[in-house]
């Protein structure tokens, strides 16, 4: 398995545990099957940079190997959540690329957001304050999004003189909250106040900002005690069956279903129901 920054410990069989896992460009630490990953440049509102995206990336592409985390979650240092690109270490030196350059840049960010939706762990990002251009990308792309009253989430793209359609915006976005909202979001590039976020089904739930964390990690805590290949299956089928027709769907889910049933975790229900006790899933 290879990284391009941090370290993690490499077992047999191709799995790898990140619970030593050292980043290099933000905080990670993983306790009771939660992992939490903290942008940490607060003095700036969490931007991202080149290295950052791209440690990002093969993060999430390393945990679909990793046996010690069964649910993640995103938030950011400080009273932010993200400020996007960094204006001074992306996007001063995007204005000198060539298009082979800006081709692959944007494809690394876009890679990003692949390896978020590709990794089999429910990802649940916490979000208070700003959240814009890319770091909304980053909130788009987890499996479920807590915020606060004073949260602003801006697809900023537009403001910038770039299109709106920036890291799968406009595959993503109009699923999570309709295509007229999506397309109001994307034009205008105005913000998106917490209470709105949460009337339109962006975010699950609003908190206050000193319980927003806990309150992520309760909701991750839950999810790491629960059928966690199961989770991993129902991922899946959340993002294969978008481009497939109804009745491939339901086979497609027969198919998944199926293969869940042949699960120890399956069987440990049953047991457990019959004894009128409590499940305790083990993710086999």
């Amino acid at each position: 398995m290879r990284y391009l920054s941090g370290e993690a410990q490499q077992l047999p069989g191709n799995r790898a545990s990140l619970a030593g896992y050292r980043a290099r460009h933000f905080l990670f630490d993983v306790a009771d099957g939660v992992a939490t990953l903290t942008l940490n440049r607060p003095e700036r509102k969490n931007p991202l940079t080149f290295d950052s995206y791209a440690e990002l990336r093969e993060l999430f592409r390393a945990l679909a190997y990793a046996d010690d985390v069964k649910a993640i979650v995103i938030t950011g240092a400080g009273e932010n959540f993200c400020s996007g690109g960094d204006v001074h270490e992306i996007i001063g030196p995007l204005t000198k690329l060539d298009m082979p350059g800006l081709l692959a840049f944007a494809r690394m960010t876009g890679d990003v957001v692949k390896a978020m939706r590709a990794c089999p762990q429910p990802v649940v990002a916490a979000i208070d304050g700003i959240c814009v251009g890319a770091g909304a990308m980053l909130a788009l792309a987890a499996d479920m999004r807590l915020g606060t009253a004073r949260s602003k989430t801006a697809y900023l793209f537009t403001r910038v003189g770039l299109a709106g359609c920036d890291m799968g915006a406009c595959a993503l976005l109009p699923r999570l909250i309709g295509q007229g909202r999506a397309s109001e979001l994307l034009y205008t590039g105005r913000s998106m106040g917490g209470a709105e976020g949460e009337r339109w089904g962006f975010f699950n739930s609003l908190h206050e900002p000193d319980a927003l964390l806990a309150a992520a990690r309760a909701l991750a805590r839950g999810l790491a005690d629960g059928p966690t290949f199961a989770h991993g299956m129902t991922k899946k089928m959340l993002q294969q069956e978008w481009n497939m027709g109804v009745d491939e769907a339901i086979e497609a889910e027969a198919q998944a279903q199926a293969i869940c049933m042949a699960t120890n975790d399956f069987h440990r229900a049953y047991h457990a129901f019959v004894a009128k006790q409590k499940p305790q899933f083990e993710g086999d």
